[in-house]
C-alpha cells in the first residue's frame, strides 16, 4: 500500500491534481480519504453558531478519528469514513465504507499539518498556486456550485481564507516531498507523480511476491 497526502490552499487545484492521479491508475485500486469528511460533529451546538464555524483552523478538524482511520487503511482494515453536510455544519450519521486499496489519496487544506499523519504517508506533495489565482478560483466554484455572492466570498478571503492560509496551510509546505505549482495545469509534474506512483507500486508487488 502506498499512502499520498496532497495539501494546499483552497482553489490550489488539489481536486485537479487527484483527478488526473486517479485517472492514470487502474480502476478500483485507489480510495480517496477527503479531509472534509473529517470535520468534528457539532451535534450539540446550536445550529446558528456552527454557521459559524471557521473551517480553515486546525481545531475544526477531528485529528485523533483521522489518524486512527487512516492508520486502520495502513493496516489493512476496512474503515467507516464519516460524512460531513456543510448545510447543517455537523456530521451526518450516514457513514462511507471504505476498503484498503494499493494506493491511498489524502486529500485537504491541512493533509500535511498532523505529524502523526504525516509519518503515515509515502509521498507528501503541496500543490501551490498563486493567491490571485485561488481567489479568482474560489470565486468562481462558490458562485457557480453554492450561490454565494461576490462581496462575501472576497470578505471570507480577507478575513478568513487568507490568514488561515498564511498561519496553517502554508507552512506544511515545508513537509512536503513535491511541490506542484499552478496545481493540475503542471502537466511535467502530474507526469512525474504519476511515473513515481507506478514504480512504487510495482516494486510493492515485487517485494510482496519476494516475502511470500
Amino acid at each position: 500500500m502506498i499512502i499520498i497526502g496532497i495539501a494546499g490552499g483552497t482553489g490550489s487545484g488539489k481536486t485537479t491534481v487527484v483527478r488526473k492521479i486517479v485517472e492514470s491508475l487502474p480502476t478500483g485500486s485507489v480510495a480517496i480519504i477527503p479531509q472534509d469528511s473529517y470535520y468534528k460533529h457539532q451535534w450539540d451546538v446550536p445550529e446558528e453558531l456552527r454557521k459559524k464555524t471557521n473551517f480553515d483552523h486546525p481545531n475544526a478538524f477531528d485529528w485523533p478519528l483521522f489518524e486512527e482511520q487512516i492508520e486502520a487503511l495502513r493496516n489493512g482494515c476496512a474503515i467507516e469514513q464519516p460524512t460531513y453536510s456543510y448545510l447543517t455544519c455537523t456530521r451526518q450519521e450516514e457513514t462511507i465504507h471504505v476498503e484498503p486499496r494499493k494506493v491511498i489519496i489524502v486529500e485537504g487544506i491541512m493533509a500535511l499539518y498532523d505529524k502523526k499523519l504525516r509519518d503515515l504517508m509515502d509521498l507528501k506533495i503541496f500543490v501551490d498556486a498563486e493567491p490571485d489565482e485561488r481567489l479568482l478560483r474560489v470565486i468562481q466554484r462558490d458562485t457557480a456550485e453554492r450561490g454565494h455572492p461576490l462581496e462575501m466570498l472576497i470578505d471570507k478571503y480577507r478575513n478568513v481564507l487568507k490568514p488561515m492560509h498564511d498561519e496553517f496551510i502554508e507552512p506544511t509546505k515545508l513537509y512536503s516531498d513535491i511541490i506542484i505549482p499552478n496545481g493540475g495545469d503542471n502537466k511535467r509534474a502530474i507526469a512525474m507523480m504519476r511515473q513515481y506512483i507506478h514504480s512504487a507500486i510495482i516494486q510493492q508487488e515485487l517485494n510482496d511476491t519476494f516475502q511470500k
